[in-house]
């Protein structure tokens, strides 16, 4: 992609809203444009970045055998009163359609999934499974704040799994906590187990959360530092207590949720009256479990455990490029035809060696404003052709994540991009 064609441009000024660095930098990166408090469009920078988030996620589910497939946002009133969360979820947006019906948009989809599962599934034999899909979800949060890190319309990926018995949902339960740590180990963040309450499902759950200063939560951390638990089911812990499982102190941290599991075991099946058959012709409730990890709510955390006062620095896996390369002007014609040759001949062999590439080839931005420009947008590496380097036949070497800078050679400049891309 030449940056010179990108739909969107950077921007100096600070959103005046912004609370947190994914607020800060998305924005004026030109990956999201806000639309309304909690609302957001995804522009060509960040979509890619999130579908990344997506496939990583995707790719995990299948692991775990996950079928994908795709519900309506819109759901009747019916369902959620089955539940009895139309009028206790007080997130729920509600909506008056035609003929005086009444609908809601889906905040989570147990409503929906559970009597579509009914459908296809009642014997013995057609259990285990488990289906997900990847979809905005729609809440009225009282006051979004955080960037894209609580917001009233987000991207969420939620697996439902269906069990004949509490054993069997338990161990899928601990497939799925281990793909979730894949899921972020792939997305470049640390995100720690975290045991919670299970609200009206059970007596625990498991968050996954990032340990950051700007989060929102409040978690007890072991001392290991592979295992917590959360501040909202142990209020009365502090920090230097002994952990829970008498595996030393507890240190107390500030950390962000971007997934949590739940074993839901009866409660919706109940609700939607849905059995199976066993072996002997009895009916028996289906046991439930849910897995939700929000790809958007990913996004934003990764920003916020991945940048410096100049902007962000995105892992490999989920940056919208994996190189910028950058071409500075030169007042020589001769040179700056040759900078713009050898640009141009490296960008197309990175292109055709597969590597995804942002070039910068705009004319009309200064040296400073295309340093900051790269800065700002964080791509994990960044390329320089300019007249100084190409008196050395070479390329300016620099990943973000670094201070370091080197020359590499033109030639083996492409070889060397790939092989680092595999790393």
């Amino acid at each position: 992609m030449k940056q010179s064609k990108l739909f969107t441009k950077t921007s100096k000024q600070v959103p005046a809203d912004a609370d947190s660095a994914n607020a800060k930098f998305l924005v004026q990166a030109g990956f999201v444009d806000q639309v309304m408090a909690g609302v957001y469009t995804y522009l060509p920078l960040g979509l890619r970045t999130l579908q990344k988030i997506q496939n990583i996620v995707r790719e995990e589910m299948n692991d775990i055998g996950g079928q994908e497939i795709y519900m309506p946002a819109l759901a009747p009133k019916e369902n959620w009163q089955a539940t009895g969360r139309w009028d206790d979820l007080d997130v729920l947006f509600k909506l008056d359609g035609a003929g005086d019906k009444e609908y809601a948009l889906g905040a989570t989809h147990e409503e929906i999934v559970t009597p579509l599962a009914k459908k296809f599934a009642r014997s013995y034999k057609d259990f285990p499974f488990a289906v997900y899909q990847i979809q905005d979800k729609f809440r009225n949060e009282l006051r979004c704040k955080s960037g894209i890190l609580r917001g009233r319309e987000f991207n969420m990926k939620d697996l439902y799994s269906f069990h004949t018995s509490v054993e069997d949902m338990e161990a899928y339960y601990q497939k799925a906590l281990e793909a979730y740590k894949n899921v972020f180990v792939r997305c470049g963040i640390n995100a720690l187990v975290t045991e919670a309450s299970g609200g009206s499902f059970s007596k625990w759950s498991h968050e996954f959360q990032m340990p950051t200063e700007s989060g929102e939560d409040t978690i007890y951390v072991n001392e290991a530092g592979d295992y917590a638990w959360n501040n909202e089911l142990f209020p009365d812990m502090k920090d230097g207590d002994d952990a829970p499982d008498k595996s030393g102190k507890v240190k107390e941290i500030k950390a962000i949720e971007v997934g949590n599991i739940f074993p839901l075991k009866t409660k919706y099946s109940e609700a939607f009256k849905y059995n199976y058959i066993d072996e002997n012709g009895e009916e028996k409730p289906v046991m439930m479990g849910c897995y939700g990890i929000g790809p958007s709510r990913t996004m934003g955390a990764i920003v916020e455990a991945n940048h410096d006062d100049k902007g962000m620095i995105w892992p490999k896996s989920v940056a919208p490029f994996a190189v910028h390369l950058v071409s500075l002007g030169s007042k020589d014609e001769t040179i700056q035809d040759r900078i713009d040759t050898v640009s141009e001949a490296v960008y197309t062999d990175l292109q055709k060696a597969g590597i995804e590439v942002l070039w910068n080839d705009r004319t009309d931005q200064s040296f400073g404003e295309k340093f900051a420009d790269a800065d700002l947008i964080g791509l994990p590496l960044r390329l320089v052709v300019s007249e100084k380097t190409l008196a050395e036949d070479s390329i300016e070497w620099k990943e973000r994540a670094s201070t370091d800078m080197r020359l590499v050679k033109i030639q083996s400049a492409v070889e060397e991009v790939a092989s680092w891309v595999k790393e």
